[in-house]
């Protein structure tokens, strides 16, 4: 006898159906997935990557592209995460898991210690687990937003127009990066993972974290959607409308 859902499951259920109709327009828009993908997916612990992971196993049950996954946590020691969590959360998705402990490189204090230095020294290793493994792309977690806000940031503190694109070849095609969030909004992921159960997401407490520039920018866009509500969608659009001839 099948026991019936519950209403938190049900609401679960729908959510996710919900991102995965969102993800399935940007994995189609950009081309992201093809047959015999092998696909690292970074997980940090947060509930962007956890969402990211649960999504791309549960679309392996309909599409008709078939890939593989290996989820991969890069420990630098400075984030407090339950790695015994996340490779609970792998096993019972039934998705391979691997923890890759790394120091992190001592850089230039106040120049390098702050979140974009991690982010690169992460990526670093995570292309090098993709070639160990044979994988060729790696999946990260960032939404709507993060690409947003990154427009924002380039605009701002670097005086250029440039975005982060939900797919990115590089060395010669040989690893691409790809964002299947990239049209999912970070309210929508933490709706989502409010009505799981079995989500070992954590806020990542590095005291970087909280000095970042992204959470200026955040507070920027907060408060201009109050009077224009769809300010995120336009930003997100303008980096695909550019006209050249009103550029300097």
């Amino acid at each position: 006898m099948v026991a019936k859902k519950s209403e938190r499951q049900k609401s679960a259920d729908k959510l996710m159906q919900f991102i995965s109709k969102k993800a399935g327009r940007a994995i189609a828009d950009y081309h992201l997935l093809k047959n015999g993908d092998k696909i690292i997916v970074a997980v940090s612990g947060g509930k962007d990557s956890l969402t990211l992971l649960k999504l791309l196993k549960y679309r392996q049950s309909f599409v008709p592209i078939k890939y593989d996954i290996l989820a991969v946590y890069i420990d630098f020691g400075n984030c407090k995460i339950q790695s015994k969590a996340l490779e609970k959360f792998c096993k019972n998705l039934g998705v391979k898991f691997c923890i890759k402990k790394v120091k992190l490189p001592k850089g230039k204090p106040g120049k390098n210690n702050n979140c974009f230095w991690c982010s690169w020294n992460r990526r670093k290793v995570l292309f090098q687990l993709a070639r160990k493994n044979g994988c060729n792309k790696v999946a990260l977690g960032h939404h709507l937003d993060d690409i947003v806000e990154t427009v924002l940031l380039n605009l701002f503190y670097q005086g250029q127009i440039s975005a982060m694109k939900p797919k990115q070849e590089l060395f010669d095609g040989d690893i691409t990066i790809i964002r299947p969030l990239a049209y999912v909004e970070e309210k929508e992921i933490s709706n989502f993972v409010k009505s799981v159960d079995d989500f070992p997401y954590k806020t990542c407490t590095c005291q970087n974290a909280i000095d970042s520039k992204r959470v200026v920018v955040e507070k920027i866009i907060k408060e201009l959607s109050q009077q224009c509500p769809q300010v995120k969608k336009n930003i997100f659009r303008s980096s695909k409308r550019i006209k050249k001839d009103y550029l300097l």
